[in-house]
């Protein structure tokens, strides 16, 4: 019965027996317990017969012992012959589930190794159970010793160690560790790069029975695509990083972290004056420092571009300033950048010098003058307000009022602060504490600083000029003039009957003048006529002025729409303040005409005389900064009563000959507009330092085109003649005495004496750039008609500044051929066009071509009522030359709604 169980011990000649299932492996345990004691039961048999036989050896005992022995063997025979025949076919499956596990194996293998992926099977230890040859084919250095049973760990460090993998190196342990981690976590994929330069994607899965099964992709074409795409990316990246710096003002100079130049501009080479061998990819920093430190003292400080950051100003070649900042970068390395700040610094001075001069003219001011924020805290304070505090502007400027005032003035003030902070212009008279105990009078104007617009069209109020002026010598002169009454009442008595007398003698005299008047008013008449001609000349040559003046205002109303510089925007703006200067001018030329022929009236009102000194010394800043002069403007208070424009005229012809015969001489000239307080009014006074005047010279410079053979500092600026006499001219028809004071070598004073107001109205300003925040204009179809290229083009520009879509025509029939393209919205037409032909016959020309009531405007430099009484009986609106914008815009706006 051994030699029956002992097969298995012998070798299998179909290979190793493949393991045996659970089930299998019960079975078989059941059946050698069940045989192990089969043979112990034969042993106790063996035992009990052996010790029951007959010592003696009976015959009977034999037989009866065998019959019974027999019988035992015979039953365990049966039992033994069963467990031989199940164990039989315990075989018999067990070698059909090996033949089957083969078949399966096999299957397997070749299923795995015709998969594209290298692949393998780890069991629930760790031990490598079954692999393809792409994934041996992986680890070349190592494949021989990666067989069934290697633990992962192992192949690890065997991949590791013999540096199969590139990203292992240069710490082979930590990244032993890390594919540990990886290996226990399986959170992948995970990818790893070769030393063949292959790039491998390991994608690992938990097995049902524990195991691990990992599929090991080869991308080295996708790493390599993805590669050559992020080249291509960057070398995108890099031409528009090397656009746009060449195309910035400042110069950019890129280091990397081993401080090796990889990028700069045109301008970062030009500003600097680098060579090429400074200015060159891969030129070190070091070679840039030493560049400069050769320059001495003529290069750049080398402590501020050696710092890690800095943001220095420091003065460079050609008196120019530059900025240099050095900002680091996050991976390694920093950017220098080198900006020219020269204007900036010289707007800075300018602004400066500008604050001193304000400072300068204020403090000359005899009125206190203050501004205060919406805070009611002082912000400027002039000499005079000094003065009466009796302390430094230091100390005052930036209290509250209630700190600096203290509580009795500031509340007798609080009211009226109120309201201008409201936005009220408020005048009041108050108490002054004066010297020795004595009252002092004076008068307060409280004028608001109006802020932009808010959402609800109000501006906002940032604060207040306050204007305080002593009054007390004109209240005690009251107070004179009151005692002064009753005397001066018996006076008049007195003289009444001696006027009566004198009545008598004038009534003879008027009669006799009455004859003469007779024989004048026929010279008159003759005058007249004469004087009528040369009006319709003037007023024909203001018309062609105004074409080319009503372009240059749409250009630079265009200008002005668009974003600026601040520089910029300020030269914009003096234009503009110049253009409508010029516009004045014509207009005051077109006033004098009709005037002439007694068509209009001065327009005589109250106004403050700083008003147009503002403007003027506004217009003519740059004229005298241009000719290298000192043009001082010294501003006045008092209120005056005449026609703005025409004094105003009267003032741009004496500052105009000031400026144009003042020589500069080296910074010594100069030029000085003040105003003089006298009896008859003020006497607005231009003093310069110009060649002067001869005595016998001073009536003949007021008539028409009379020059003198005074050398001019400008020639090409040299008058005509004409301002002076127009200055005659205005100043009788306005009933302003004009004198002249002259030193031949040193110089000359013209002055216009103007009678005083009684109150001040707010005077007419230039009108300032329409800005809105909602464009409604927008998309809006535009046909311009003007014979004027210059029209046309500046049409153009403002409109389509507003976003406006602008077609142009310079006559009817270009107009007709532009609506075969599209049909305006709105139409624009000048009134006098080529041929003869005029705006009106045009515009009835498109409407009819349209088939529609268009929205017609005819702009026109003619003012007579007749043209516009045509346009409205036609449906047509009319806009005078030069145009405004804000006019247009407002025309287009309501045309459109």
């Amino acid at each position: 019965m051994t030699i029956l169980f002992s097969d298995r011990n012998l070798p299998n000649p179909l290979g190793p027996t493949p393991p045996l299932t659970g089930d299998e492996r019960a079975r078989l345990e059941a059946l050698e317990r069940e045989n192990a004691k089969l043979r112990r039961i034969n042993q106790v048999l063996m035992d009990r017969v052996e010790r029951s036989m007959d010592v003696q050896g009976g015959a009977f005992s034999l037989f009866q012992t065998a019959i019974v022995l027999e019988q035992k063997v015979r039953e365990r025979t049966l039992e033994v012959e069963r467990a031989l025949r199940e164990l039989e076919d315990s075989h018999r499956d067990l070698a059909r589930a090996k033949e089957l596990a083969d078949t399966m194996r096999t299957r397997l293998s070749e299923a795995i190794e015709s998969v594209n992926e290298g692949f393998a099977i780890f069991d629930a230890d760790d031990r490598l159970v079954l692999c393809n040859s792409k994934y041996l084919a992986l680890w070349p250095e190592i494949r021989d010793r990666i067989m069934p049973g290697v633990r992962f760990k192992d192949i690890a460090e065997l991949a590791a160690s013999s540096r199969s993998v590139a990203d292992a190196y240069p710490r082979p342990d930590l990244w032993l560790a890390q594919r540990l981690a990886q290996h226990r976590e399986l959170k992948g994929p995970y990818i790893y790069r070769l030393s063949d330069g292959r790039w491998i994607q390991v994608n690992e899965r938990r097995t049902r029975d524990g195991g691990v099964v990992g599929v090991y992709t080869d991308i080295t074409d996708i790493k390599e695509h993805e590669t050559r795409r992020r080249e291509r990316e960057l070398a995108e990246k890099s031409a528009l990083l090397q656009a746009t710096l060449d195309n910035i003002a400042q110069g950019v100079g890129v280091y990397d972290r081993d401080q090796r130049l990889v990028a700069w501009n045109e301008r970062f080479a030009a500003l600097l004056r680098l060579p090429d061998s400074v200015a060159r990819r891969g030129a070190s920093f070091a070679e840039f420092i030493l560049h400069h430190a050769a320059m001495g003292e003529a290069g750049l400080s080398l402590r501020a571009l050696m710092a890690p950051s800095c943001l220095v100003e420091q003065p460079w070649l050609d008196d120019t300033v530059l900025e240099i900042s050095r900002n680091p970068m996050p991976g390694g390395g920093f950017v220098l950048t080198f900006t020219d700040i020269t204007e900036r610094k010289r707007a800075e001075q300018a602004l400066r010098d500008s604050e001193q001069r304000i400072r300068l003219v204020t403090d000359a001011v005899p009125a206190l003058i203050a501004y205060v924020d919406a805070e009611q805290r002082f912000r400027f304070v002039n000499k005079a307000y000094e003065n009466w505090f009796n302390r430094a502007r230091e100390d005052i400027e930036g209290q509250p009022m209630w700190a600096a005032l203290g509580d009795l003035y500031y509340e007798a003030r609080r009211a009226y602060i109120l309201r201008a902070l409201a936005g009220e212009e408020v005048t009041f008279e108050l108490d002054l504490p004066g010297e020795n105990g004595s009252p002092r009078y004076a008068v307060a104007t409280y004028i608001p600083h109006f802020g932009e617009k808010r959402a609800g069209g109000k501006r906002e109020v940032l604060g207040y000029f306050g204007l305080i002026h002593d009054i007390t010598e004109r209240r005690m002169a009251a107070e004179a003039l009151a005692d002064a009454k009753d005397s001066l009442e018996r006076r008049v008595v007195e003289r009444t009957a001696e006027l009566t007398r004198l009545n008598e003698q004038l009534q003879q005299e008027i009669a006799e003048r009455i004859a003469a008047e007779e024989a004048l008013r026929l010279a008159k008449a003759e005058a007249e006529q004469a004087n009528l001609s040369k009006t319709r000349f003037l007023a024909a040559a203001s018309h062609d002025l105004l074409q080319p003046l009503n372009a240059a205002r749409l250009f630079v109303s265009a200008l002005g729409d668009l974003d600026q510089p601040e520089p910029n925007r300020g030269l914009v703006d003096n234009i503009d303040v110049a253009l409508a200067s010029v516009e004045d001018l014509l207009s005051t030329l077109l006033d004098i005409s009709k005037l002439d022929a007694g068509a209009v009236r001065p327009e005589v009102a109250d106004f403050p005389i700083q008003s147009l000194l503002g403007a003027l010394a506004t217009e003519y800043a740059a004229v005298a900064r241009e000719r290298g002069l000192d043009l001082r403007v010294v501003g006045s208070h008092a209120v005056v009563r005449s026609d703005i424009r025409l004094l105003r005229r009267i003032l741009q012809n004496f500052l105009s000959n000031a400026l144009r015969y003042t020589p500069a001489c080296d910074g010594a000239g100069k030029v000085l507009i003040g105003c003089r307080r006298t009896p008859e009014g003020l006497r607005i006074e231009v003093c310069d330092t110009g060649p002067g005047v001869p005595a016998d010279k001073l009536d003949e410079i007021f008539q028409e085109f009379r020059r003198l053979d005074t050398p001019c500092a400008n020639e090409r600026v040299r008058g005509m003649g004409l301002g002076l006499a127009i200055v005659d001219r205005v100043a009788r028809m306005l009933d302003h005495p004009i004198t002249v004071r002259s030193q031949p070598g040193r110089g000359s004073v013209f002055a216009v004496t103007v009678p005083f107001g009684r109150y001040a109205r707010p005077a007419r300003t230039l009108e300032a750039p329409v800005r809105t925040t909602t464009n409604r204009l927008v998309g809006i179809r535009v046909l311009v008609i003007d014979n004027e290229p210059a029209v046309l083009a500046g049409m153009r520009a403002l409109l389509e500044g507003w976003g406006c879509t602008v077609a142009t025509a310079a006559s009817g029939d270009e107009a007709l051929r532009a609506l075969d393209t599209a049909t305006p919205d709105v139409l624009f037409a000048d009134y006098h066009l080529d041929n003869g032909v005029i705006g009106f016959t045009e515009i009835a020309r498109v409407r009819e071509r349209c088939g529609t009531q268009l929205p017609s405007v005819l702009i026109t430099a003619n003012r007579t009522a007749e043209v516009v009484e045509e346009a409205q009986s036609k449906g047509c609106h009319v806009l005078n030359k030069p145009v405004k914008p804000a006019q247009l815009r407002a025309v287009m706006t309501g045309l459109l709604g």
